[in-house]
């Protein structure tokens, strides 16, 4: 299915690019979104290339329509995605917190920009991360990936729609302006070597008894039918039992809004991704992501020819968190060290899970934080 739509081989092409490339790979076929800075190359670059592998692109009213018609997409069985940034993204996570209650699985992009409000449109922040974790109303757990690279928007994208399918959940992929405008290098592989997972369907046949959120299994997934197979199914965002009809009891609401979120934390090593560079013997620990993670990659190397034993640990999933590798790293090392471009977000989850005070390297956004405050605190927290 994938063969003739892959553009296999080497491309120079931007991180918004890459991510429809990416899309297209995945085998997405259905886009709803509304053009935004800095992530309109991506409805752009879908708008053409959709209707040449029969997929269909639609720019919707708003956000808001945008987040609705790619969860009705998904019901009907198609992988489904949106493109937005920050603002957009605001106006999304009402719909966001239905395809949560809804388990319907779809992507949303947000490269993030200057924020708050209109911000900064066409310059970087990483100001977005904390809402995509809490942004809708209640309970739930999120799952968010962050690029730092052209080549990661293309693979990640593809690892979302894999995510989002098997644990029946929105995923986010959180990029930022200098990784989505970035042109660098990226290579597409052959068709048969992308990566592909399926939605557990029901086994039963159209017409038997099904309850389409009935656990069965120890992951806590319910298995997933799709609009016109057959079958009888009902959606609703309020509080429902496992046939998918309203059911306003306490109880009933715990235990689906429990599975909600355990069926991620069981799951969350399946998840979790990070990648770490000189951490052996690191005596500081660097925790960064996104574009953030290259300028903390060029200060740790840096360091390390100053004879200071610094560490990267690149957060790839944001959420969520890789909280025992942090823990782990951070009982080896002396100090730890935050670099993010926002006023601080992940540095309190980091203090959260370590219980101890952290450095951060802060900044609000509309630049790329340089390497040099980076490798500065690093030589200060090695004194």
């Amino acid at each position: 299915m994938l063969a003739e739509i892959a553009h296999t081989g080497r491309h120079f092409m931007n991180g918004d690019e890459a991510c429809a490339e990416g899309a297209i790979a995945a085998g997405c076929r259905f886009f709803g979104g509304y053009p935004i800075t800095p992530s309109t190359e991506i409805a752009e670059h879908l708008a053409r290339r959709l209707p040449e592998v029969d997929g269909v692109f639609v720019q919707m009213e708003d956000e808001l329509a945008s987040m609705a018609v790619i969860l009705g997409a998904s019901a009907g069985g198609a992988r489904a995605m949106t493109a937005t940034s920050g603002p957009g993204f605001s106006l999304m996570l009402e719909n966001i917190g239905l395809g949560i209650m809804l388990e319907l699985p779809c992507v949303v992009i947000n490269v993030q920009r200057g924020s708050p409000s209109t911000g900064l449109p066409t310059m970087p922040g990483q100001s977005d991360v904390m809402q995509a974790r809490w942004g809708s109303h209640g309970d739930y757990e999120s799952v968010a990936f962050a690029p730092w690279s052209p080549q990661e928007m293309f693979d990640l994208t593809i690892h979302c729609f894999n995510v989002a399918d098997r644990f029946r959940i929105p995923v986010f992929l959180l990029a930022d302006e200098v990784v989505g405008h970035m042109v660098e290098r990226v290579v597409i592989p052959p068709a048969g070597e992308i990566e592909w997972w399926e939605r557990k369907h029901a086994q039963v046949k159209p017409g038997e008894e099904f309850k389409p959120f009935l656990i069965e299994d120890a992951d806590l997934i319910p298995p997933i039918v799709h609009a016109g197979e057959g079958y009888h199914i009902h959606y609703t965002g309020l509080t429902h039992d496992a046939r998918g009809y309203p059911d306003m009891t306490a109880s009933t609401h715990h235990e689906l809004v429990t599975r909600l979120i355990e069926k991620v934390r069981v799951n969350r090593e399946q998840i979790i991704r990070t990648e770490g560079y000189d951490l052996e013997d690191a005596d500081v620990l660097v925790i960064a992501y996104g574009c953030t993670a290259r300028s903390a990659r060029h200060a740790v190397r840096a360091a390390r020819q100053e004879g200071i034993r610094a560490g990267l640990l690149r957060l790839i999933s944001i959420w969520p968190f890789a909280e025992e590798q942090i823990v782990s790293l951070a009982n080896q090392t002396r100090s730890v060290i935050v670099a993010e471009m926002n006023l601080g977000q992940i540095s309190r989850e980091v203090e959260r899970c370590i219980h101890r005070p952290v450095r951060g390297v802060f900044h609000a956004g509309g630049a790329m934080i340089p390497p040099e405050p980076i490798l500065q605190a690093i030589r200060e927290e090695s004194a």
